[in-house]
């Protein structure tokens, strides 16, 4: 763990445990390095590429800040929302052949993983409101072993 999380860690930061925001972060840093350099003419669409994948940790972020379970699930849809954009927008970069092939496999590998991350937390959470399962408190409520495909316990995570 780094320095700085070990000295600024808190209840409200519990997301930063989760795996599906580190790989939203991922996908973020890798999507400045493999898009800023666009030439200028598509400087506003690296902007909005950018933007795009920024939105999708801050958004798993602020939901799990709001404390309420529709708000938190509310949020991680609008993260999926911003992945989608996000994909989209690789796939026609590199449709127009301003993606190389392997910084379109690195960025579409990362967004697939983080999506099925996503998706899996989704109906991890939705569970617990059905079945009155959830506490509203400051802490890390869901396992990251719910993200793990081939986890037995991935039908009933903690």
């Amino acid at each position: 763990m780094e320095y700085w999380r070990m000295e600024r860690k808190n209840k409200n930061r519990g997301y930063q445990r989760l795996r599906v925001w580190q790989d939203a972060t991922s996908l973020y840093v890798e999507t400045c390095r493999l898009i800023r350099p666009f030439p200028f003419e598509l400087k506003r669409i690296a902007s909005q590429a950018i933007a795009s994948a920024d939105s999708v940790h801050r958004n798993i972020a602020e939901g799990y800040c709001r404390r309420s379970i529709r708000e938190y699930i509310q949020h991680l849809y609008i993260a999926l929302g911003s992945l989608g954009e996000s994909v989209s927008g690789y796939h026609a970069y590199h449709k127009a052949n301003q993606l190389l092939d392997e910084h379109f496999e690195i960025l579409d590998v990362q967004a697939f993983k983080l999506e099925n991350g996503l998706l899996r937390l989704v109906e991890s959470l939705e569970r617990k409101r059905d079945f009155g399962t959830w506490t509203e408190s400051l802490i890390v409520s869901e396992s990251n072993s719910v993200y793990t495909a081939d986890n037995p316990d991935a039908q009933n995570p903690i």
